[in-house]
């Protein structure tokens, strides 16, 4: 028999006022079960077609179709049923996603009286697992803790090991056995958290991974949560506290305003990026579910494209359900007394400290004794009763907020009046305006530079690096011709290296002329890693015993010397792939002869002109994958460009390194510091075209 979600089996599912129990019980289990689904279905896609929001739909579509993977989205104002749904019934991966629906199990079987979530768990080393959480790294063995412990583990840290704890007491079918007869036959549990041979569901385990699940079928869970009617009133509150102190909150909030209560929970594997949660928001709460699959961006950073798409896709909603100048709140003016702590305090302490003069009230954000004196003393000074208590009253005298230190200065009419002086016009002559702030032209056969604005200034210059990376090894290619058919195992130090990947993990096996593709094209800072650790031993060390120098700081040391060489006089490497160091430094006027040296090796010129590039790793145990790698510089795309490499990070900027030709004339452009990475192509193409003509090309 179908199973509710509510421990007083009240039906959570109805059709023409029957619950989809009791058309179970008149039905029959057989026949009942087909009627059941299809009034199911039929109630799903009518009211999903009465609430669907085409505003809604407007605005985040062309989000979705921007990004490069699968998605499946589902928005729903839970106050009005007003709703948004992308591919909102397609089943995906769930990644720790399914650790919300576990935990639902868990207090149904408690309702149930089948578990008891004040009863202990222990943990044992054998139960430890890797991954999230924080049981595996910082906790003994033997420890035991209450199961309701276990659940707030699981859902606040993501922790694998303390997932796993409450499905060993829940057991491993129960979740997808509620689930399923409670009308999510999606939503499923296949196998503990990194043991894939428990898994009761093998087929779906490949295809899926730990769970699956819809959109749709998420966002029905936090709807019945939002309402209290998951399990029971009291185990909807305990869950939803669970949800509040995920740590994970940025997947959802990022880009939502300061302070905004999210309750939610997330999953994530290297393709997978999920997240599903609750939007306090002003207009009402906002369920939310974005579920991502078969990503291109698999990288661990802040900026991962599947991530920011999910908090993009919540700010759209949010700002759709609440449109600018809506009002935060339908009270008046939040009382303050003693006790309290925070920005609106410490608002409250200066602005207090403006307008009552002589007061030397600290402004640290707590309403201690200290503050309270002081707010009576203002209350007598403006005739209000003195209470000590911050009401609408005492809001509307002190006048406007000051919120940070520089606002105790500023007089609105000095400001208005003040007259602000002007540079001289811009002249008609000179270079096009760009906003590198660094940048160089220079003949590609000689490297002589033409033009150039602070060419000579010392800047961070990111993985533009990579060009004498490559090079170096070219050039060794040139001493021993077998050296670009070498087989590079890659190391556990290459696989670490942050930022930038071409994707290979620890132990898969590749050749040196296939790696350098990936150090080029999608700019692998674990590829520069691992052909610095694979070449270094060939080269002299810095100084003090060669044996002594560990292989990267050897291949650095020849990338210095080779750039005295070269008479690049501002560049100094400290690191093969350009991640930000305090004396990894260059030039774009180096860039430009560096650039002039290595396009006149063909070798180098097919590498950086190459747009993708696939080839065949090799595994552990005989296995072997397919690596698309696809080149990250844009101006690839129009006819005349030939390389050379990009290179972005916070320090550096956006970077680019450019070669390109105009009725036979070969330039290289190097730009350093540019505001965006589009902006990077824009600059660089205004300055060819500028270059072009000042050498007297017509068309």
């Amino acid at each position: 028999m179908m199973k509710s979600l509510t421990s007083d089996r009240q039906p959570f599912e109805t059709f023409s006022g029957h619950s989809i129990r009791s058309i179970l019980q008149i039905c029959g289990e057989g026949f009942g079960h087909f009627l059941a689904g299809f009034l199911l279905l039929t109630c799903a896609v009518s009211t999903a077609r009465s609430q669907d929001d085409p505003r809604l739909a407007e605005v985040i579509k062309p989000v979705i179709s921007a990004h490069d993977g699968t998605v499946a989205v589902t928005v729903r104002h839970l106050s009005t049923g007003v709703s948004f749904s992308y591919q909102g019934d397609e089943p995906m991966p769930t990644a720790s996603l399914i650790k919300f629906p576990i935990m639902i199990t868990a207090y149904q079987q408690a309702a149930d009286g089948k578990i008891d979530l004040a009863s202990p768990v222990e943990l044992k080393d054998t139960d430890k697992v890797p991954g999230s959480g924080i049981l595996t790294s910082h906790f003994s063995s033997e420890l035991k803790f209450p199961l309701r412990d276990s659940i707030r583990l699981m859902i606040a840290f993501s922790d694998n090991t303390a997932t796993n704890l409450v499905v060993d007491r829940i057991g491993l079918s129960a979740t997808t056995d509620l689930m399923s007869s409670s009308g999510y036959p999606h939503t499923r549990l296949h196998s503990k958290v990194y043991l894939p041979e428990t898994s009761i569901a093998p087929e779906r385990s490949e295809k899926f991974g730990l769970g699956s699940t819809t959109a749709n079928e998420m966002v029905r869970l936090l709807s019945q949560l939002d309402k209290h009617e998951l399990v029971s009133p009291d185990a909807s509150r305990q869950m939803y506290e669970h949800l509040l102190a995920c740590q994970d909150k940025p997947r959802l909030a990022r880009s939502l305003p300061k302070n905004t209560k999210v309750a939610l929970k997330t999953g994530s594997v290297s393709a997978v990026r999920n997240g599903a949660g609750i939007i306090e928001s002003p207009s009402g709460h906002i369920a939310v579910c974005v579920l991502t699959s078969n990503n291109k961006d698999q990288s661990w950073e802040e900026d991962n494209a599947a991530e920011l798409l999910c908090a993009e896709i919540t700010r759209l909603a949010y700002e759709h359900f609440n449109p600018a100048g809506h009002p935060d709140s339908n009270e008046g003016p939040k009382e303050l007394a003693q006790g309290a702590s925070g920005e609106l305090v410490e608002a409250l302490q200066r602005t207090i400290k403006k307008r009552l003069s002589g007061s030397r009230l600290s402004v640290d954000g707590d309403f201690g004794p200290a503050t309270r004196q002081a707010v009576i003393a203002f209350q007598r000074n403006r005739n209000l009763p003195p209470t000590g208590i911050v009401t609408a009253e005492t809001w509307k005298a002190l006048g406007p907020l000051i919120q940070t230190e520089e606002e105790k200065a500023v007089d609105p009419d000095i400001v208005n009046k003040e007259s602000l002086s002007q540079t001289p016009a811009d002249t008609i002559t000179g270079p096009p305006f760009v906003t590198a702030n660094a940048w160089a032209i220079g003949e590609a056969k000689t490297g002589k530079i033409l033009w150039h604005e602070k060419g000579d200034e010392r800047r961070d210059f990111a993985s533009t690096t990579k060009t004498m990376t490559a090079w170096l090894i070219l050039r060794e290619a040139e001493k021993n011709t077998q050296l670009l058919d070498e087989v590079i195992s890659i190391s556990s130090a290459a696989d670490r290296t942050p930022g930038s990947t071409c994707g290979l993990k620890a132990g898969e096996r590749i050749a040196v002329r296939e790696l350098l593709y990936g150090l080029m094209l999608p700019s692998g800072n674990d590829a520069a890693v691992a052909l610095a650790e694979f070449a270094g031993p060939r080269f002299a060390a810095e100084r003090g015993p060669a044996d002594l120098q560990k292989p990267v700081e050897r291949f650095v040391a020849e990338m210095n010397r080779t750039a005295e060489q070269l008479g690049m006089k501002q560049t100094h490497y400290s690191n093969p792939h350009g991640l930000p160091d305090k004396s990894h430094l260059s030039s774009a006027a180096d860039q430009v002869v560096l650039t002039a040296t290595v396009m006149q090796d063909s070798r180098f010129r097919d590498y950086v002109q190459t747009r993708q590039h696939a080839v065949r790793v090799l595994g552990t145990g005989g296995t072997s994958r397919t690596v698309v790698w696809k080149n990250g510089n844009e101006l690839l795309k129009i006819a005349g460009y030939s390389g050379v490499k990009t290179g972005t990070t916070d320090a550096a900027g956006a970077c680019l390194i450019s070669v390109g030709t105009h009725l036979g004339d070969e330039l290289i452009i190097v730009v350093l510091g540019c505001s965006s990475n589009e902006s990077r192509y824009v600059d660089t193409r205004n300055l060819f075209r500028w270059s072009w003509q000042q050498r007297g090309h017509k068309n």
